[in-house]
């Protein structure tokens, strides 16, 4: 590890809980770049249902003990959004005592996950010894889970960032638990699902009426970075489009792309990932088809200068 990965990771913020709605919270873990993920918990009077978890042993604990901090309820069930590492890592810690609720492909997503590969793809990265632990709920469109009298939808809209995301609605209240639908100030990665996919999930979460949305990565925000996200997702579609048809590669047709009003989004890298996505879907390829993983990431670090992909948890 360099010495500039040690202090830029010493300057940044402490995680933060943000109460968006009386005992609804978001705990927000910034710069929200690789594996700074957000989580969050809705705290009713007498248990607590946790929304995603961290991606390092470290984190966890202290999400945990955020959580335990600020209730001694106990925590009924954890949802899942997807079965990324960043959100799912942190599992471990609410095992055996509450339900682990997640889509039927999370639970399939986690099972096959490696530490050893996300230590290799993530060599800054300060993961630990996190035991991985899969959803052991499983549903396949919609569920619904009661926090007392308060209703939280569990919203099947994948494939999108990947196959199986899931976001949590709060109607009552009006906050979106979004997962990684949403990246605020980060760039949106859809490697592992679905540009057109994400595009119509975006639809679904504009007609819930959303107006307070704890995000996957980034600072809780409202229902307007939904255009955002759709703006550069239609533009990933089309430099896929042109490169495509001219037989540029993805990476030669990234590195030849000028970002314009999206080169100040957070891992700019991920052009490279999408870029893959959108050409499988132009070859007429399944939704969240399965890519050359190891692949797009060496490419992503050759599109960063060589250099690893910044990683500060």
């Amino acid at each position: 590890m360099t010495h500039g990965i040690i202090e830029e990771r010493a300057k940044l913020p402490p995680p933060s809980l943000e109460e968006v709605s009386p005992g609804v919270f978001a705990y927000i873990q910034l710069d929200g770049t690789w594996f700074l993920n957000n989580a969050g918990f809705i705290a009713g009077h007498e248990s607590v249902v946790v929304v995603d978890t961290t991606g390092t042993e470290k984190r966890a604990h202290a999400f945990h003990d955020t959580l335990r901090k600020t209730t001694a309820n106990p925590v009924q069930a954890l949802i899942n959004t997807h079965s990324h590492a960043d959100h799912t890592h942190g599992n471990f810690m609410f095992w055996p005592e509450a339900a682990i609720v997640g889509h039927e492909l999370c639970r399939e997503e986690v099972l096959r996950g490696s530490l050893d590969a996300i230590k290799a793809a993530f060599p800054t990265g300060d993961f630990g010894n996190v035991p991985y632990v899969a959803p052991n709920v499983t549903f396949s469109d919609r569920m619904t889970i009661w926090i007392e009298d308060l209703k939280v939808e569990l919203i099947y809209v994948g494939p999108a960032h990947t196959t199986n995301d899931v976001v949590a609605w709060l109607p009552e209240r009006k906050v979106l638990f979004s997962g990684d639908l949403v990246f605020n100030g980060g760039t949106p990665f859809a490697m592992a699902g679905s540009i057109a996919g994400w595009l119509e999930a975006l639809d679904v979460l504009r007609g819930l009426g959303a107006e307070t949305i704890v995000p996957g990565h980034g600072p809780v925000c409202g229902p307007e970075v939904f255009e955002e996200i759709g703006a550069y997702l239609g533009f990933v579609q089309e430099i896929a489009g042109n490169g495509f048809s001219e037989g540029i590669a993805p990476l030669q047709m990234a590195k030849s792309t000028d970002l314009g009003d999206f080169a100040g989004l957070g891992d700019p890298e991920r052009i490279v990932g999408n870029l893959h996505r959108a050409y499988s879907e132009l070859r007429g390829e399944a939704r969240g088809a399965p890519l050359n993983v190891p692949q797009v990431f060496a490419e992503m670090v050759d599109y960063n200068g060589g250099q690893p992909l910044r990683c500060l948890a």
